[in-house]
C-alpha cells in the first residue's frame, strides 16, 4: 500500500508544479485584463496556494506513507484527503462543463486522465481509512 502513497505523492507534487504554467497556458494576461486588480491578483494568489497545498499533500504522501496508514492521526489525515479528492472528483464530473473538453482531443485526454487520477486517490484514501489495506 505504501507504494501507492509514494506514487500519489510524486504525482501530486508534479501536478502542483504544473500550476506554474497556468497563467501563460490559459492566457491570463489577456483573459483577466477586464477584471479589477483585486480579482486579478486573487487568481494568481489562490492558484499559488492551491499549488502549495497540493505539493504539501504530495510531500506528505511521499515521505510518510507508513505514518499515514498505521497511526490514528494518519488515518484522520487520510480521511480528510479522501473527502477532499472525492469532492474534487465530483466537481470534475458534475461542475465543469463538457463544452470545455468534448470534441477536443487534447482536452478530452486531460479530462479523462485527471478524472482517473481523482478516482484513484479517492479510492486509495477511502480504502485505507476503512482499513481495507
Amino acid at each position: 500500500m505504501e507504494i501507492h502513497f509514494k506514487t500519489v505523492g510524486v504525482l501530486l507534487m508534479a501536478l502542483s508544479l504544473l500550476h506554474g504554467i497556468f497563467p501563460k497556458y490559459f492566457n491570463w494576461k489577456k483573459e483577466l485584463s477586464s477584471l479589477g486588480l483585486m480579482n486579478r491578483q486573487m487568481m494568481y494568489v489562490h492558484t499559488f496556494f492551491i499549488a502549495l497545498v497540493v505539493f504539501l499533500m504530495g510531500l506528505l504522501c511521499f515521505t510518510s506513507p507508513n505514518e499515514l496508514i498505521h497511526t490514528p492521526l494518519g488515518r484522520k489525515i487520510i480521511f480528510g484527503l479522501g473527502v477532499f479528492w472525492i469532492i474534487r472528483l465530483f466537481i470534475q464530473i458534475f461542475v465543469y462543463s463538457p463544452k470545455l473538453w468534448k470534441g477536443k482531443a487534447f482536452e478530452t485526454t486531460v479530462h479523462i486522465i485527471f478524472t482517473l487520477f481523482w478516482v484513484y486517490m479517492s479510492v486509495l484514501f477511502v480504502w485505507v481509512y476503512l482499513g481495507k489495506n
